[in-house]
C-alpha cells in the first residue's frame, strides 16, 4: 500500500453540524494544547492509561473532527503523592468556529480484563476545555499550567436530550474527587504557515509528520512546534487527454441513459421523450498529501480530439491505439505550483460531467438549461500520481478508478454496470474506467522529466514516512476558474446529498469510540457558505531599482577644446544692459550663494536666457545605434507655458566634435541667421505678484531645468538631461554666463517578471531588477541673466516683501480698511490723498438705474476710475455750469426749473437706492472690520503652517465653532503634530493640549473666555498638482516662434481664496480669515517615464534607496532606520508604501489606469520621512506613454516576419514608420507612402533580436508634411536564446585586435547559401557576411575582433542561418580581454 493511500484511508473525520456550516466564520485560530500528567484517586498502581481528545459543540450536541488518541502510560504512585501517569504529549490544531459553545472533550481510558477471554478498553471520565469566551473570543490563555477537573462516566452522555448548558452546573455531572488533569492551553501563531498541509478541526501530534513538512530539528522531535515547508516544485502538465473504456461514445451514451433512468424515478413519471445532453466535460486537477490539497484544484475543460482537431492543438498524443476523435483532450497546459517531493503528496485527478435537459425531438439543448432546466453534475472517474523527477522525456499514463473506491475529493463516484456493452476485462477488473495520458515537466522552461514506475508496488516504494491517525473533514472543494472554464461552472451545483463513507469500529474500541459511528445523515441542504477564503497572501510586484533622472550627476563642465569650438562657430553673443558682452564664468560652489544678497539686489528685472548650442553623441555609445538628423526640446521654465522648440538640425562643424544645432524654416530649408536656439524669459517685479520675487529667487537656488530631447523626425524621445539654475543668480553681479555640457541619458526598464511558488515569499528572494541607463549624447548649453533695474509705475505702490512670520493677527489689529469708493494719489510732497468720487462712477448697478430711467441721460456711463477720465469729468461739469449761466443771462428759467426737476428725481431715487442697500453695505464693511487676511505660498506636498489670533471681543464666554470651506486648509487637532510643526518654523508661543472638541459633523470646537485670545494652529497642504505643471510635454506640436517670453500675473497658475468663519455660540460670526493661496513651483528630484499598453492598468514597484543616501535626509536621526510615506498628486492614482521591519527595504507600490494611445500621463510622488508629512524629502515626476501594444517572439540572430494593420485618418496623409532599434526591428515600406483616408493598408515588419530576453521597442508612424504623430505602438518582445554547438575561447589584450577562422561543414547533400550574424557587431566583423558551400564541403568563416577598451569577459555570438534566414547553427565566443 503507497504512503499517500495509507494516509488518506485513516483521513475520516465528522463534519460541524450543519448549521454552523451555514454561517460565515472569520479566520481560524491555532491552538496548541499540552498535555502534562494526570493525577488523582482515580488511577491504580500499574495500570494502563490513554488520554483520548475530541472536538464537541455544544449547542447542537454534535462530536465533530476525528478523536485523537494519546501513547499508553502506566501510573506510578510515590508516598506520600496520589499515583500520577505522566504524558507530557502536545496536540495541534486550528478552528474557525469562534463560539463559546465549542470545546474540546478529554476522555481517560484504561485497559481492563487482560487474559485469555481478552481486553476491553473501558472509559474512566472525562473533562471539558472550553476554547472561546462568552464574546466569541479566546479564553484568557495564561502562561501557566491548569488543573482541569474530571466527571465521572463516559462524554456519550454529552450527547442525551436532557443534558444541557451550561455543562459545568449540570445536575447529571458528578466530579471526582481529588483528581484532575494538568494541561496548558495556548494559540500557536506559527502554525498557520501549515493550514494549506492540516485541515480543520483535526486534531494531531507534534511527533507525527505532515506530508509537506521537514522533519523536526533537535531532540524534541516535534515538528509543529517551529515548522519548516518543503520547497515547492513548479510542476506543467501538457498534451492531457482521457480515454474512458469501452470508448467514448458508448461510454457516455450509456451514463446519459442511467441518468435519465434515474430522473423519472425520482420524479415519478413515464418516460417524456425528453433526455439529457452532455453540456460540459470538466477535469479537476490538484495536489494532495492524504489530508487536504494543498490548493484548490484547477478546473480544465475537455473537449472530444474530434473537436479538437479543427483547430490547432498542439501536444495532443496522436497513439495509434485510440481511436480516432474518441479521446478527450485539453488545449491548454496546467500548472502546479505547489508541489511537494514527498512520497505521501499526489496530484490528483477526478472527472466529471455536467448534463442538462434537452428536448423532446432533437438533441439540442434548450435554452437557459444551464440556468433554469434540470442539471446533473456527475463524478465518472479519478486518479492519483506520485511523480518522481528524472532526466529525459516520457508520457505518462494512469488508469482511471471509479465505484466504491473513496477518491480525494470526497464526492460519490459513479462506476461503469456490469452489462452486454462493457467488456469481459471491465467485468473483472471493476475498478479500470480508462486512462489519462500527460507528459510532465518541472520548470518554467518546459524541459521534461521522466516519470518513473507509476503503479509501483510495496516493495519497490522507499523508506515510508509514519504513519499518521489522521482525518479530514469532508466537504467540497471549490474551485476556481482554470484552463478553458465555463461559465455554468460558477452556476451548476452538485447533485444529490452529502454522503460520508464511514468504516465499522474496532472490537476494542466498541463502545466508546463515539466519533467512528455513523451519525445518520448529516445536513440535507447545500451549505450556504459558498466565499471563498482568502489566503494570506499578498500580491508580487518585482521591483525595481529608483533610478531617475537627477540633475547633479547629469552635468559636467565643457573642456577648453570643446569651448574653443563652440566660440569660433559664430554663436550670438549675450550683452548685458550696457550692450557690452558678458564673460563666461564658472558656476558658483553651493555653500557660497546668499539668498539675501539676491533679494536685496538694486536690479530686480531678471532677462534669463537660454542658449541651446550643440548635441553630440557618447563616445561609449556605438555607431549601431540610431542617431537623430534633427532634435526638438521640450521643457518648463518656472511658471511660463511649456515650450516645445522648433526642429534643429544637427550640422557636422568637425569630425567626431559635437553637432552644432541650425534651426529649421518651415519649408524645412536651413536659417540662413546664427546657428544655435536662443530663449529669452524676462522676469521683472511690474509681472510679479506682491512678494513673488522671494520665491522666484529660491526657485532659482533649489531647482533644476528638465529637458527631453526628442528626435525630429521619428518623434521618439532621444533623452532626458537636467541643469541646475543655480548658476543663474548674479549675487550683485550686473550679469552672469555659465557653459554647461549635460549628459542626455535614457532608462530601459525591463518587462515584469512573474514570481511565482513558494520561492517568491522567501526572505530576500526578491532583488530590484536591473535598470540600464544609457548615455545618448551631450547637450552644450549656455545659461546666462542680465540684470535690469526696476522702473517706478505711476500709481503703483512698491510691492511689500512677504512676512516670515507664522503668526497671523487677528482683526482688531488692522490699522486701515480698503474702501473702493477711495481713490489714492501720489503728491510731490510725498503723503497720499483720497479724492471722493461720484455714486455713479463706483456703482454700476445705480448707473443703470438711472440710465434706464432717462435714456438721455446727462450722466455719463460709469467708466473705469482712473485720473483721465476724473479730468475728462471736471471738463464736463464745467462746460455745463458754462451753459447754465448763459442761459440764465438770456432769460431761459423755464429750462433751469426743468432741469432742477430732473435732479430732484434722480437724487429721490439715489436716496431709494441707498435706502435699499443700506443693510447690504452696512454688513459688508463690518464683515470686513472682522476679517483677517493672510497669504499663503503653497508648494506641492509641503504644509505651510500658520496660527491665528482669535480674539473674543464679547463679555460672555462662547464655544467657537471654526468652519473652513476647502480641504487643503485644516485646524491642527493633535498636539504633537502642533508642537512638531512649531519646532520646524522656530515659533515659541506655547502648545495647549486638549484643545478643541470635535463635533458629529467633524468640525473642531474651542472654549473662549470673555475677551480671550487664544492662537488657532492652521495648516495648508495640497497634493494636487498645478494644471500648468501636470501638462504633459510630448512630441505634439511646434509651437515655439517667439524668442521671448514675458511672464503675466494671471498666467499659469491661479490664486485660490479661503474663506475661514469663527462661529460663537448664537451662530453669528465672531472673526473671519481670508486665506489667499498664491501656487509656486515645486523641486523635481528624479523623473521617470514608462510606457505601456493602452487601457491597462499599470503596476510598477520602486524600491527607495536607504534612507541616508537621500538628499535632504537629517543627519543623525535618532531611532535608526525612519519609515517613509508617499503620497501622490493625482487621487485616482494608488500609490502606497509598507514598512517591512527594521533592517527591511521599502518599496512604493503604484498603480495608474492607463488612457488610449498616444496620451501620455504626468503625476508627482512627494516621499517624506515624518509621520506628519510637513516637508517632502524627495519629489519623484512620473510620465506614462499609453501605447498600442503587439506581442513578438523569437529567437536571437533569426529573422521573424509579421505584419501590422494602419488605419487611416479622415484625411490622407504621407506618413512613415521608424523604430526605436532599427538594427533589430526592420519595417517595409521602410520610407514614406500615402495612407489613404479611412482605410485600412499593411506595414510588414521584421525582428531580428540580438540578445535573449524581454524588451520594448517602440514603433511610431509619423506625418513627415506636418511632423504630427499619427498612431504608435509598443513592441513587446520575447526572445529566445538559440541552441549553442560550439564553444571557442579567445584572450586579447585591451584595445588590441586580431582576426581568426573557424570551420563550418555543409551537412546536406545539395550546395547551401548561408548568412552570417552576430550579436556583438562593434566586437565582431566578418570578412564576408554570406557564403556557399557545397554538399558535404567545409568552409572556413574569416573573424576580425575589434579592440575594446574595458577589462572583462564578453559573449560574442555567431549565428549561421540558410537562404530563408532561419537559423542553422550558432557558435559562442567568449573573448577574455585582458
Amino acid at each position: 500500500m503507497s504512503e499517500w493511500r495509507k494516509v488518506f484511508r485513516q483521513s475520516l473525520a465528522v463534519p460541524p453540524h450543519c448549521q454552523r456550516r451555514r454561517a460565515r466564520w472569520a479566520g481560524s485560530t491555532a491552538f496548541c494544547c499540552v498535555l502534562k500528567y494526570l493525577e488523582g484517586a482515580v488511577l491504580a498502581q500499574g495500570a494502563e492509561y490513554q488520554l483520548r481528545l475530541s472536538l464537541f459543540d455544544a449547542t447542537y450536541h454534535h462530536f465533530f473532527g476525528r478523536t485523537w488518541r494519546s501513547s499508553w502510560r502506566a501510573a506510578r504512585a510515590t508516598t506520600p503523592r496520589p499515583a500520577r501517569a505522566a504524558f507530557n504529549e502536545t496536540v495541534y490544531f486550528h478552528t474557525s468556529l469562534n463560539h463559546p459553545g465549542i470545546t474540546v472533550v478529554v476522555e481517560l481510558v484504561t485497559v481492563a480484563g487482560k487474559g485469555d477471554e481478552g481486553s476491553q478498553h473501558l472509559s474512566c471520565g472525562f473533562g471539558l476545555i472550553p476554547l472561546f469566551s462568552s464574546r466569541s473570543e479566546m479564553t484568557d490563555l495564561a502562561t501557566e499550567d491548569r488543573a482541569l477537573k474530571l466527571y465521572h462516566g463516559t462524554p456519550r452522555a454529552l450527547l442525551h436530550p436532557r443534558f444541557q448548558d451550561p455543562m459545568e452546573k449540570n445536575k447529571y455531572l458528578m466530579v471526582m474527587e481529588k483528581s484532575h488533569l494538568q494541561y496548558a492551553l495556548k494559540t500557536h501563531q506559527p502554525l498557520e504557515m501549515v493550514f494549506h498541509l492540516l485541515p480543520e478541526n483535526l486534531l494531531v501530534s507534534g511527533l507525527q509528520t505532515l506530508p509537506g513538512l521537514q522533519p523536526a530539528r533537535g531532540d524534541t522531535g516535534d515538528c509543529l512546534q517551529k515548522p519548516r515547508l518543503l520547497k515547492p516544485v513548479s510542476c506543467y502538465l501538457e498534451g492531457l487527454s482521457v480515454q474512458l473504456t469501452p470508448s467514448l461514445e458508448e461510454f457516455e451514451e450509456e451514463l446519459l441513459e442511467l441518468l435519465n433512468s434515474d430522473r423519472l424515478l425520482q420524479a415519478n413519471a413515464a418516460p417524456d421523450g425528453a433526455g439529457l445532453v452532455v453540456r460540459e466535460r470538466r477535469l479537476h486537477v490538484g495536489v494532495h498529501n492524504g489530508l487536504r490539497f494543498l490548493q484548490p484544484p484547477q478546473v480544465a475543460l475537455l473537449v472530444p480530439q474530434a473537436e479538437a482537431a479543427q483547430g490547432t492543438c498542439p501536444g495532443v498524443p496522436s497513439s495509434g491505439a485510440r481511436g480516432v476523435g474518441q479521446a478527450l483532450v485539453l488545449r491548454s497546459r496546467i500548472h502546479l505550483s505547489e508541489m511537494v517531493p514527498h512520497p505521501a503528496v499526489k496530484v490528483c485527478f477526478q472527472l466529471e460531467y455536467l448534463c442538462c435537459s434537452s428536448g423532446a425531438a432533437g438533441g439540442k439543448a434548450l435554452p437557459g438549461s444551464a440556468r433554469g432546466e434540470v442539471r446533473d453534475l456527475c463524478s465518472v472517474c479519478w486518479a492519483v500520481w506520485s511523480p518522481v523527477l528524472g532526466t529525459s522525456r516520457a508520457e505518462v499514463v494512469l488508469p482511471l478508478h471509479g465505484g466504491a473506491h473513496r477518491g480525494p475529493c470526497q464526492t460519490l463516484v459513479y462506476r461503469n454496470p456490469v452489462s452486454s456493452r462493457s467488456s469481459r476485462q471491465l467485468q473483472e477488473q471493476q475498478v479500470e474506467s480508462g486512462t489519462v495520458q500527460f507528459c510532465f515537466a518541472t520548470d518554467s522552461e518546459e524541459h521534461p522529466v521522466t516519470a518513473a514506475e507509476l503503479l509501483r508496488s510495496a516493495g519497490d516504494e522507499p523508506a515510508p514516512t509514519p504513519a499518521l491517525s489522521l482525518a479530514a473533514p469532508l466537504e467540497t472543494m471549490t474551485s476556481p476558474r482554470g484552463p478553458g472554464l465555463s461559465v455554468s461552472e460558477l452556476s451548476a451545483s452538485p447533485r444529490g446529498k452529502d454522503g460520508f463513507l464511514v468504516p465499522g469500529s474496532s472490537q476494542h474500541d466498541a463502545g466508546i469510540t463515539h466519533l467512528e459511528a455513523s451519525l445518520g445523515s448529516p445536513d440535507p441542504e447545500p451549505s450556504a457558505s459558498d466565499h471563498l477564503r482568502a489566503l494570506p497572501f499578498a500580491p508580487l510586484h518585482v521591483p525595481i531599482a529608483a533610478v531617475g533622472l537627477q540633475a547633479g550627476r547629469s552635468h559636467t563642465l565643457p573642456s577648453r577644446a570643446a569651448l574653443a569650438r563652440l566660440h569660433a562657430a559664430g554663436f550670438p553673443q549675450i550683452l548685458d544692459r550696457h550692450r557690452l558682452p558678458v564673460e563666461i564664468s564658472e558656476p558658483p560652489e553651493p555653500a557660497s550663494i546668499s539668498l539675501r544678497l539676491e533679494e536685496s539686489d538694486p536690479l530686480q528685472g531678471d532677462e534669463i536666457i537660454l542658449q541651446f548650442l550643440a548635441f553630440g553623441r557618447d563616445t561609449r555609445d556605438g555607431t549601431e545605434e540610431p542617431w537623430p538628423g534633427t532634435i526638438f526640446l521640450t521643457f518648463q521654465f518656472y511658471r511660463f507655458p511649456p515650450v516645445t522648440t522648433a526642429r534643429l538640425q544637427l550640422v557636422s562643424a568637425e569630425p567626431g566634435a559635437a553637432q552644432l544645432l541650425v534651426r529649421l524654416n518651415k519649408d524645412g530649408t536651413l536659417s540662413t541667421g546664427p546657428p544655435g536656439l536662443q530663449l529669452r524669459y524676462v522676469v521683472d517685479p511690474a509681472s510679479l505678484r506682491p512678494g513673488e520675487r522671494r520665491w522666484f529667487v529660491r526657485y532659482l537656488a533649489e531647482h533644476s531645468l528638465q529637458i527631453d530631447v526628442w528626435d525630429g523626425d521619428s518623434l521618439l524621445l532621444v533623452g532626458s538631461a537636467a541643469v541646475r539654475l543655480q548658476p543663474l543668480l548674479r549675487q550683485g553681479r550686473e550679469a552672469v554666463r555659465t557653459h554647461h555640457e549635460l549628459e542626455v541619458t535614457t532608462t530601459e526598464y525591463e518587462p515584469d517578471v512573474a514570481v511565482l511558488g513558494q520561492e517568491a515569499l522567501r526572505h530576500g528572494a526578491l532583488r530590484p531588477l536591473g535598470v540600464r541607463v544609457l548615455v545618448r549624447g551631450h547637450l552644450h548649453l549656455c545659461l546666462a541673466n542680465v540684470g535690469h533695474p526696476c522702473e517706478e509705475t505711476p500709481g503703483q505702490l512698491p510691492s511689500p516683501l512677504p512676512s516670515h512670520s507664522h503668526h497671523v493677527p487677528g482683526s482688531g489689529s488692522a490699522t486701515n480698511i480698503s474702501a473702493g469708493s477711495w481713490l489714492p494719489l501720489n503728491v510731490a510732497g510725498g503723503g497720499q490723498v483720497s479724492r471722493a468720487r461720484r455714486l455713479v462712477e463706483v456703482d454700476s448697478e445705480l448707473a443703470a438705474a438711472l440710465h434706464s430711467r432717462q435714456a438721455e441721460a446727462q450722466l455719463p456711463p460709469p467708466a473705469a476710475p482712473g485720473e483721465a477720465m476724473a479730468a475728462r469729468q471736471r471738463k464736463l461739469r464745467r462746460m455745463a455750469l458754462v451753459r447754465q449761466q448763459e442761459d440764465a443771462s438770456s432769460g431761459r428759467m423755464p429750462q433751469l426749473s426743468e432741469q432742477r426737476a430732473r435732479h430732484l428725481k434722480d437724487l429721490q431715487i439715489i436716496d431709494a437706492y441707498r435706502d435699499h442697500t443700506k443693510g447690504e453695505n452696512i454688513a459688508r464693511v463690518l464683515s470686513q472690520a472682522i476679517t483677517a487676511t493672510h497669504t499663503v505660498h503653497a508648494v506641492l506636498g509641503t504644509a505651510e503652517f500658520f496660527e491665528f489670533a482669535l480674539k473674543n471681543p464679547c463679555g460672555v464666554q462662547h464655544t467657537v465653532t471654526i468652519e473652513v470651506d476647502q480641504p487643503e486648509l485644516s485646524v491642527i487637532l493633535d498636539p504633537r503634530e502642533w508642537r512638531h510643526f512649531k519646532e520646524l518654523t522656530r515659533s515659541a508661543t506655547p502648545v495647549e493640549e486638549e484643545m478643541f472638541h470635535l463635533r458629529q459633523d467633524l468640525k473642531p470646537q474651542v472654549y473662549l473666555r470673555p475677551n480671550e485670545t487664544l492662537r488657532i494652529p492652521f495648516k495648508y497642504q495640497t497634493f494636487s498638482a498645478d494644471p500648468a505643471l501636470a501638462a504633459a510635454q510630448g512630441p505634439a506640436g511646434m509651437d515655439a516662434d517667439a524668442n521671448v517670453a514675458t511672464l503675466g500675473k494671471s498666467e499659469g497658475r491661479q490664486t485660490k481664496h479661503i474663506q475661514v468663519c469663527f462661529q460663537g455660540s448664537g451662530g453669528r460670526p465672531l472673526a473671519l480669515l481670508r486665506v489667499k493661496v498664491e501656487p509656486q513651483p515645486h523641486v523635481v528630484d528624479q523623473t521617470f517615464r514608462f510606457y505601456h499598453p493602452e487601457l491597462t492598468f499599470l503596476k510598477k514597484t520602486i524600491r527607495l534607496p536607504p534612507w541616508h543616501t537621500l538628499p535632504g535626509a537629517p543627519v543623525g536621526m535618532p531611532g535608526g532606520q525612519p519609515q517613509m510615506f508617499v503620497r501622490c498628486s493625482d487621487p485616482n492614482i494608488i500609490c502606497e508604501t509598507k514598512n517591512m521591519g527594521p533592517g527591511e527595504p521599502q518599496d512604493i507600490f503604484l498603480k495608474v489606469a492607463g488612457g488610449p494611445s498616444p496620451q501620455i500621463k504626468k503625476f508627482f510622488v512627494a516621499i517624506y520621512m515624518d509621520a506628519w508629512l510637513a516637508v517632502p524629502t524627495q519629489i519623484w515626476q512620473f510620465y506614462l506613454h499609453s501605447l498600442q501594444r503587439l506581442d513578438l517572439s523569437g529567437t536571437a540572430g533569426q529573422l521573424a516576419r509579421l505584419s501590422l494593420l494602419l488605419r487611416g485618418t479622415a484625411a490622407p496623409r504621407r506618413v512613415q514608420a521608424f523604430t526605436s532599434h532599427p538594427q533589430e526591428l526592420q519595417v517595409d515600406p521602410g520610407g514614406a507612402f500615402l495612407l489613404p483616408a479611412n482605410a485600412v493598408q499593411e506595414l510588414h515588419l521584421g525582428v531580428r533580436p540580438r540578445r535573449a530576453g524581454s524588451r520594448f521597442l517602440y514603433l511610431n508612424l509619423v506625418d513627415v508634411e506636418s511632423h504630427q504623430l499619427v498612431s504608435s505602438w509598443l513592441l513587446c518582445l520575447s526572445c529566445r536564446q538559440p541552441l549553442i554547438s560550439k564553444v571557442f575561447e579567445i584572450s586579447l589584450p585591451v584595445g588590441g585586435s586580431c582576426t581568426k577562422r573557424i570551420t563550418y561543414t555543409n551537412p546536406y547533400p545539395s550546395p547551401r547559401l548561408y548568412f552570417l550574424g552576430t550579436n556583438r557587431p562593434d566586437l565582431l566583423q566578418f570578412k564576408e557576411d554570406s557564403f556557399q558551400v557545397a554538399a558535404g564541403e567545409v568552409y572556413s568563416i574569416g573573424l576580425r575582433f575589434a579592440p575594446s577598451q574595458e577589462v572583462g569577459e564578453e559573449e560574442i555570438l555567431i549565428h549561421i542561418n540558410d537562404h530563408e534566414d532561419k537559423n542553422e547553427e550558432s557558435f559562442c565566443v567568449r573573448v577574455l580581454y585582458q
